[in-house]
């Protein structure tokens, strides 16, 4: 697998959330909100790519019986970093996660790509693996987060949250300005994509999308199979009518 590939399985083909379903804990809980989602899935990508560097590094060193218990101090050791950068550099974003932070310590994307890949591999993959794949984690966060928010209060808004890069709360996303000036989004917006329950919702609406579009494209690849087969077919009776056509006009 070229560097390329690595970096990019997590974010499509090799999903955490999309395809494996894994860390869906976070996925339903921090994401009703874009901002909240985004938050989230940064600090699993630092979690994630450094205890991969570290695991990678310790690989040869760690006795194979504490295995588990030793990546476990390894995650848990910069989980506890990012929660204290967190509430330092974004207050209002550690509020929010809440317990949620802590808990990336059990987030089995985090130990799985410990035990699966970076006690295999050298730094330089481990450290991309681990980018990729909290990326590409962060990626299916922000989407459901956005589907959420916009479905449930009729707007994407950032500076709630994570200050940087703005001194107030933006906008970024809204249909106001198609209603008319006298309507508003938000007295059509779906409450009910805020609760727990609406992420469930949304998760499903995704994957259904995504599950729509598999088996369309198997029921292309199968069409284009049997097509194939059909013509190998008629190519083979083509040559054996030319062949017998051939030993009529010998015998002749």
């Amino acid at each position: 697998m070229s560097k390329k590939e690595n970096f990019l399985k997590g974010f499509f083909k090799e999903n955490p959330i999309f395809v494996f379903l894994l860390g869906m804990c976070p996925a339903l809980a921090t994401t009703a909100t874009f901002e909240t989602a985004l938050g989230m899935g940064i600090l699993v990508v630092f979690v994630l790519t450094a205890s991969n560097i570290v695991i990678s590094m310790l690989r040869k060193i760690i006795p194979s019986d504490v295995r588990t218990p030793s990546y476990i101090v390894v995650i848990a050791t910069f989980v506890t970093i990012v929660g204290m950068l967190t509430e330092w550099l974004a207050y209002d974003l550690y509020a929010a996660l809440g317990v949620f932070i802590p808990l990336i310590v059990v987030n089995c994307l985090i130990l799985g790509r410990a035990e699966a890949f970076a006690s295999k591999n050298n730094v330089i993959d481990s450290a991309i693996d681990g980018l990729g794949m909290g990326l590409g984690f962060t990626f299916a966060l922000v989407v459901i987060g956005v589907i959420r928010e916009f479905l449930g209060s009729g707007s994407v808004m950032y500076g709630n949250y994570l200050p940087f890069l703005v001194d107030a709360p933006i906008n970024l996303f809204t249909l106001d300005w198609f209603l008319g000036p006298n309507v508003s989004i938000a007295d059509y917006a779906l409450s009910m994509f805020m609760s727990p329950a609406g992420a469930f919702i949304a998760l499903g609406l995704i994957l259904a999308v995504m599950q729509n579009k598999n088996v369309r494209k198997t029921e292309k690849l199968e069409k284009e199979k049997k097509a194939m087969i059909a013509e190998k077919k008629r190519i083979a009776l083509d040559k054996k009518k030319q062949t017998a056509l051939k030993k009529v006009g010998d015998a002749s």
